[in-house]
């Protein structure tokens, strides 16, 4: 294990290890225009959501760490408090790796990257019509964090609107991530694209209050089969089941046979029980692994 002090090391080193370790970042692909109308269009992997009410977004355009020069979207947002904040999908990836060319003051980036603007309702700066999620918003503080190169710019912003394109909708009301495709930022030269096998759902444990690992039993717990996951989703459940529950589980054909397979080598019954059940925790059936765990115990 590497133990590094930031201080005793290079600030691009340090940078590279922090780029290439918090991932996936989403993006913030930002439009802003400046005091003279001139319209830029950056994109920002320092970014995320930070509340809902009222509903809060915060990029950093930092200062760049070779020369630590600043950004025309830090200048732009000191000088017209507005902004618009796009959702990066898949099908415009290069086009927006394309617009993050340090082009001069005055380039329309969206001229550049072949992307089209288009009105915003309630800011001065256009919105990406290829983006299907759009926020309109005002900024409300610019914090500067240093004066050296790598400092960030915490530029704290509002949503004042929302534009969300229909086509990304769920039959539930709510954003599909496959249809969303967005993407994400990963370090060096690398993206990841959140959408296909990339995505997986886990049950949030709000409903209940799970027992813990820690009340799983020894024998459980230590088991050389299942994996942590396997026991992050044996610990969510309230209560186990009942001594009856398990008798009955126990009739089934594929106990019986298992015991009887291994009815001279507890070690293999074991090993054989863990699979099992392991396979029940993919599958979803977290209760039917749990009879097949205290099949033993």
């Amino acid at each position: 294990m590497m133990t590094i002090t930031p201080k005793d090391i290079s600030v691009a080193d340090f940078h590279s290890y922090m780029l290439g370790a918090i991932v996936p970042r989403p993006i913030a692909f930002v439009s802003t225009i400046d005091s003279e109308g001139r319209i830029n269009l950056s994109p920002f992997s320092f970014f995320n959501a930070f509340g809902s009410n009222p509903p809060i977004l915060i990029f950093s355009p930092a200062r760049r760490v070779r020369d630590n020069t600043t950004k025309h979207s830090l200048d732009n947002v000191k000088e017209v408090h507005e902004v618009v904040v796009n959702i990066v999908n898949y099908s415009m990836v290069q086009q927006m790796s394309l617009s993050s060319t340090e082009y001069e003051k005055g380039v329309n980036e969206f001229v550049k990257s072949g992307l089209t603007p288009v009105p915003s309702d309630l800011v001065s700066p256009p919105r990406v019509k290829e983006s299907t999620v759009s926020f309109e918003c005002k900024v409300i503080e610019v914090m500067e964090m240093g004066d050296k190169g790598g400092a960030a710019n915490l530029v704290i912003c509002e949503i004042i609107l929302a534009h969300i394109d229909e086509s990304i909708m769920g039959h539930d009301g709510k954003i599909d991530p496959n249809k969303l495709d967005a993407v994400a930022r990963m370090g060096g030269n690398w993206y990841c694209r959140a959408s296909g096998d990339a995505l997986f759902e886990i049950e949030k444990p709000i409903k209940n209050r799970g027992i813990g690992v820690d009340q799983i039993p020894r024998r459980i717990r230590l088991s050389s089969v299942l994996t942590g996951n396997d026991l992050g989703r044996l610990g969510n459940v309230e209560k186990l089941p009942s001594e009856e529950e398990v008798f009955q589980y126990g009739n089934n054909a594929d106990m019986e046979e298992m015991r009887i397979r291994f009815q001279n080598d507890e070690e293999s019954l074991l090993f054989h029980l863990h699979q099992y059940a392991q396979a029940l925790l993919h599958d979803g059936k977290v209760m039917e692994a749990w009879n097949v765990l205290l099949q033993h115990y």
